[in-house]
């Protein structure tokens, strides 16, 4: 049996061109030392380099894991380490990520061998060509946000890994994702949204969800969860508390975004009027069921391309559905909503946050009430506050 060396322990030798090193930083299941080598021109530049590398991996006891490929560590840690914390719709956007933008590239590498920069390398590649399908418009461009999303998954995989003493630390730590931008904010204008309203009068499957859209602001996830047992006829609420994505081939009801998620909104009279005739019209669980399975609900792609196609018909800006969202609420304000009411109406953590992304609806309020402020003076005094 072979004497068993203890982690540090290391040694040198000439190997004619240049010197090399190697320190034991772990053992294997059988007690066999695992090894890091180092390379100098000189003695003395090895020697150097020994020091450095006894100071990283001081303290350090690596088994047999340090050599488990990156995507061997993926799917233990996914299933046991992050599905039992994550919620569902997550943890189906990291095993997608996993799948999709990480194995494919660095999968068959070590954990104990993957650096900073192949992680860096990572990001890049992924944001000039890492889109699986190609975008008409973006090409194989990858978006910011997925990027980031996968340099989430990475981190917590690998300090997961140093945590159980697989890698000694974290590469992810030395890294920068690319900046995610955040998508520049359209809304409808009164005659845009005049035009729109119009145009969805003709379609009988999806006028009430549109109508139900613009009059309360509903992601689209929770506009396509809507259940008739969220809605209270006595006291006109809707209750939000689910939403509808679209996952690995099917759709998957989840937990609405934030705790403030869940909520319960109050509906406008010809909103509660329109929910009434409906569910008299409706035979299915769902408030928008699909319609070619009522047991289940519409499809947000199916609503999201519905919306192009009466965008389109009605001559608006082509904007996303979140514009759509934002386009009540800027309304809202506009109208004399307070920050607080819509920022709960939303749905958002904080009115804060609702005060930050409607500003500028905010400050023309502001220009509009210190000029009603004036014009009052000027009624009251009957003179140019200026010479006051």
């Amino acid at each position: 049996m072979s004497k068993h060396r203890p982690s540090g322990d290391g040694m040198i030798r000439n190997r004619g061109k240049f010197w090399e090193g190697r320190i034991v930083v772990g053992h294997n299941s059988d007690q066999s030392p695992i090894y890091r080598y180092v390379y100098g021109k000189t003695q003395k530049e090895l020697i150097e380099k020994m020091h450095q590398k006894h100071i990283e991996y001081d303290g350090i006891e690596l088994s047999d894991n340090s050599n488990l490929k990156l995507s061997e560590w993926l799917e233990i840690w996914i299933e046991k380490y992050a599905k039992v914390k994550l919620k569902f719709q997550t943890y189906e956007s990291y095993l997608s990520s996993i799948n999709l933008y990480i194995n494919p590239y660095i999968g068959d590498k070590r954990i104990s061998k993957i650096t900073s920069n192949d992680i860096q390398e990572l990001y890049t590649t992924l944001k000039k060509e890492g889109r699986v399908n190609y975008h008409p418009e973006y090409g194989k461009q990858l978006s910011a946000s997925t990027v980031s999303t996968v340099h989430r998954v990475l981190s917590a995989a690998l300090e997961d890994a140093v945590k159980n003493g697989y890698i000694h630390k974290n590469p992810v730590k030395f890294t920068k994702p690319p900046k995610r931008k955040n998508g520049e904010m359209k809304i409808l204008n009164e005659e845009e949204l005049e035009r729109f309203m119009e145009v969805i009068k003709q379609e009988p499957f999806w006028d009430d969800l549109f109508y139900l859209e613009m009059t309360t602001g509903l992601r689209l996830g929770e506009l396509c969860g809507l259940k008739w047992s969220d809605f209270d006829e006595k006291g006109k609420t809707l209750v939000i508390s689910r939403t509808i994505c679209f996952r690995g081939g099917e759709l998957i009801e989840g937990d609405t975004k934030t705790r403030n998620g869940n909520r319960i909104i109050y509906l406008p009279e010809s909103t509660y009027k329109m929910m009434n005739e409906r569910k008299l019209k409706i035979d299915s669980q769902w408030v928008f069921p699909n319609p070619l399975d009522n047991s289940k609900p519409v499809n947000p792609s199916s609503a999201y391309m519905t919306m192009k196609k009466l965008l389109e018909k009605a001559e608006c800006p082509d904007i996303r559905f979140h514009d759509l969202r934002h386009t009540f609420a800027t309304h809202a304000i506009s109208s004399g909503v307070d920050v607080k009411t819509l920022s709960n109406i939303l749905g958002h953590s904080k009115s804060s946050f609702t005060l930050d992304t409607y500003t500028h609806v905010t400050t023309e309020m502001q220009k509009s009430a210190s000029e009603k402020i004036e014009n009052m003076l000027d009624d009251m005094f009957g003179l140019d506050v200026m010479s006051l």
